[in-house]
This record gives C-alpha cells, sequence and structure tokens, in this order.
C-alpha cells in the first residue's frame, strides 16, 4: 500500500447515468490530490437510448486519451425500484467499462455504500453531505462546485479508490472526515447518530477557521 501511495496516479471516476453521466479526473502523488477536471456529460437532449450511450462512449474514451488514467472507478450494484431504470444503468454502465477496456484501462467497481462509507463514515449518507465533505477535503472553491450531483458523485468515486491506495493528509491519517472529527474531539457528544456526529464536526472546524 505504501508503494502505491507514493506512485503518480491518474484516476478517472465515473458515475453511470443515461441522461448525464458524471466524470472526474484525479491526480494523485503521494498525499497530494489535485482535480484535473470533473463534471456531468450531458446527453439528455438525444433522442433515444443508444444514441446517448454512443456519445457517452466516445466522450470517455476521449477522455482517457486526454489524461491517460491509470484506472477506472466505477460505481456499481445499483438498485432501483423501476428494473426498466435499473437496466438503463446497467447499459450505461457497460458503456463505461466497455470504453476504459478498449483504452487498456484498468477497472475498479465500487459500490454505492461503499463510496459513502470511505467519504464521510456513514453509508447512508446523501449526496448532498458527500458533496461538502468532498468540497472541504479537496478544497473546492464554492463558485467550482457543479450544479449536478453526478459530477461530485464521480468525484466520490474517484476519492474513494484514492482512499484505498493510502491515507490523504488532509484528514490527518483518519480514513475519513467523521473519524477525524473523533479523533480530534470536534463532535459533539451529546449528539447521537453518523449523522448528527459529522454535521456537529463540520460546524465546530468552520466556527475555527474564522
Amino acid at each position: 500500500m505504501i508503494d502505491n501511495l507514493r506512485n503518480e496516479h491518474i484516476i478517472l471516476g465515473v458515475d453511470p447515468g443515461t441522461l448525464f453521466m458524471g466524470y472526474a479526473v484525479l491526480k494523485t502523488c503521494g498525499q497530494q490530490v489535485d482535480i484535473l477536471e470533473f463534471g456531468a456529460f450531458d446527453v439528455h437532449k438525444l433522442e433515444g437510448q443508444y444514441p446517448r450511450l454512443q456519445k457517452e462512449f466516445f466522450f470517455l474514451q476521449e477522455l482517457i486519451d486526454k489524461h491517460h488514467p491509470s484506472c477506472l472507478a466505477i460505481e456499481t450494484q445499483f438498485v432501483d425500484k423501476n428494473p426498466q431504470t435499473m437496466i438503463k444503468i446497467v447499459h450505461a454502465q457497460g458503456v463505461a467499462i466497455a470504453a476504459a477496456l478498449s483504452k487498456d484501462v484498468p477497472i475498479y467497481e465500487y459500490s454505492p455504500m461503499k463510496i459513502k462509507m470511505a467519504i464521510t463514515g456513514n453509508g447512508h449518507s446523501t449526496k448532498m453531505q458527500v458533496a461538502d465533505l468532498l468540497q472541504r477535503f479537496l478544497h473546492i472553491p464554492d463558485e467550482q462546485m457543479p450544479k449536478k450531483l453526478d459530477a461530485t458523485d464521480a468525484l466520490a468515486i474517484a476519492y474513494c479508490h484514492f482512499l484505498q491506495l493510502g491515507l490523504p493528509v488532509s484528514t490527518g491519517g483518519a480514513k475519513d472526515w467523521t473519524t477525524y472529527a473523533k479523533r480530534k474531539g470536534l463532535t459533539d457528544k451529546e449528539l447521537t447518530g453518523p449523522n448528527a456526529q459529522l454535521l456537529a464536526a463540520l460546524a465546530t472546524v468552520k466556527k475555527k477557521k474564522k
């Protein structure tokens, strides 16, 4: 793990979607993490599922050619009450995987719960909580935060993979912000539950920075 941490990595994170596909490219070297680019690729104006999938496939190939990622990290095990939605998402996952395979890029899969656990320490965190922590971890200015959560979802996937390589310095050696806050005594002990403690920790840190 230490050797992996010291090496330079370009991580491509993808949040598969049929209307908007989240993507994020991180450059990591040791404990340093830089965002090369991230956003939500919009295909919703195209008519039909297959033209959208084709557009996503070509976009990912271009992204790979541009950044030469050392791996693709992708969200899997998506579950939805609507079977048709699940099928469409699976198709989008397949397109992303096929784009990576066409460029000989290794693939790593992470479940939604695994990603949330890695970022917040709570597998049932909301997308907004994940996005808020990522903004703090990676020091993203407010004006650069995307409106679409597909983008921050992809960023979370890429950052989750980084956490599998080693520990970020921004959390003092802890794997997530909640653990870091507990070590520093920033959580409110009177509050219970991961979400309550997480919000208390963030509020305390925000006050300390002022």
